[in-house]
């Protein structure tokens, strides 16, 4: 059973960030340029949040707010669910599931050293299955 280390050993520790005091505009850019569904957010280099695009359909588009002018500390979750690296996909995946979240960032010692989706977890564990992963149309 693959671990969040081994699954960072394979994907790579990249971390994409934002400042809190950074607008949702802004961010949303760096989401689109990563092609990613969420950054950490991150003060002074310590973990203070998570913006995801549900935060922002959520607390911006629904709220009648604009993304140039609302800082991500205003809809960013505080409350981040994290990962340890030697915890396992599965035991994530079943973290995620509970806590109603598509991303965790890693820690170790209290330092940021990765990020993983609910799609790199999937990914692993029907790899480990020997689940062929196929793209179909339809």
């Amino acid at each position: 059973m693959a671990t969040i280390q081994q699954i960072l050993d394979q994907k790579g520790s990249n971390v994409w960030s934002i400042d809190p005091d950074d607008s949702v505009y802004n961010a949303i850019t760096e989401l689109m340029k990563k092609n990613t569904g969420a950054l950490v957010v991150l003060e002074d280099e310590k973990l203070v949040g998570i913006i995801s695009e549900r935060d922002y359909t959520r607390h911006v588009i629904l709220k009648g707010r604009t993304s140039l002018e609302t800082p991500v500390r205003d809809i960013m979750s505080s409350r981040v669910v994290c990962a340890r690296p030697e915890q396992s996909a599965v035991e994530c995946l079943a973290l995620m599931t509970a806590k109603k979240v598509r991303h965790l960032p890693v820690l170790e010692k209290k330092k940021l050293i990765g990020f993983v989706s609910i799609g790199d977890l999937v990914k692993s564990v029907l790899g480990e299955q020997n689940i062929p992963i196929e793209q179909s149309e339809g």
